[in-house]
């Protein structure tokens, strides 16, 4: 396994990153992961363009996109799989110990791992956290990520295989790793992106694609909605047969099928739409 780290692919067991990388230090940094595809990307510049802006959020330098396209390749190259997990991540770098930046400049990591096929569907749980809307890294893709740890680690005692948040003001936002979707009156609905979730690719492709509406949803709608879906960039489009203690279809029902049927059509007629 090759990782490209800071201008150069390097064997993985030989690969290090400053123990005062701010991205350790503090959780100063920003990521992407994006599906690979018999060694094809896909959607990569719309994920190249949120990283950017999630640098831009977090106040580090511009990423050097021609590089990060550069490592993507080189990534793929040197570790061919059917199915994969490519994570970019970009760190505020070495600094020292505290909130203060150093002046080394970031640090640039490509990875790549084996994945999976999801199943088609799956359990979830609400959990009793919430987001802010209102912080600071609210809509970034930030490396921030011991909230999402902790709520996906109770999905899991719970036997579920993702939790969803509320926001601060009692409306359904997203999940851990994901975008949520669900179905009222046959119409379908997600969360816009003020409730405090993150823009998810697949989510954006979703709403384009099947025409999906941006609403203000409580979070109990979750116990009146006829279907419930997630979107990620491994879980393209999967429906949800349980919420908490409440059994929904055992199949994907018949709006979540379609969705799921033209999401894999369009995402394969184009990789980078």
């Amino acid at each position: 396994m090759k990782i490209w780290l800071d201008g150069g692919l390097q064997d993985l067991d030989a690969a290090r990153v400053s123990v005062f990388d701010h991205g350790l230090t503090v959780g100063d940094g920003v990521f992407e992961t994006v599906k690979s595809v018999d060694g094809r990307l896909f959607a990569l510049t719309r994920h190249l363009d949120r990283l950017a802006r999630s640098a831009r959020g977090l106040g580090l330098p511009e990423p050097d996109l021609d590089e990060v396209r550069r490592a993507c390749a080189a990534v793929l190259e040197a570790n061919p799989m059917p199915l994969g997990r490519l994570r970019i991540t970009y760190t505020g770098g070495l600094s020292p110990l505290g909130s203060d930046r150093g002046d080394h400049g970031p640090t640039l990591v490509v990875a790549l791992g084996e994945a999976a096929r999801r199943p088609d569907t799956t359990a979830v749980i609400t959990v009793p956290w919430t987001r802010n809307e209102r912080g600071a890294l609210a809509g970034l893709k930030t490396t921030s990520y011991a909230e999402n740890v902790v709520a996906l680690a109770r999905a899991h005692q719970q036997g579920a295989t993702e939790a969803l948040f509320g926001n601060t003001v009692g409306q359904l936002c997203e999940g851990t790793g994901s975008n949520v979707f669900v179905v009222l009156d046959g119409e379908i609905h997600t969360p816009p992106v003020a409730s405090g979730c993150l823009a998810g690719i697949t989510r954006a492709l979703t709403i384009e694609w099947t025409g999906a509406h941006e609403t203000d949803l409580p979070l109990d709608v979750l116990d009146r909605a006829e279907e419930v879906f997630l979107t990620s960039t491994l879980r393209d489009v999967q429906a949800v047969h349980r919420v908490d203690g409440r059994e929904l279809a055992g199949g994907p029902g018949p709006v979540t099928a379609k969705a799921m049927r033209i999401f894999d059509e369009r995402a394969a007629d184009d990789l980078d739409p």
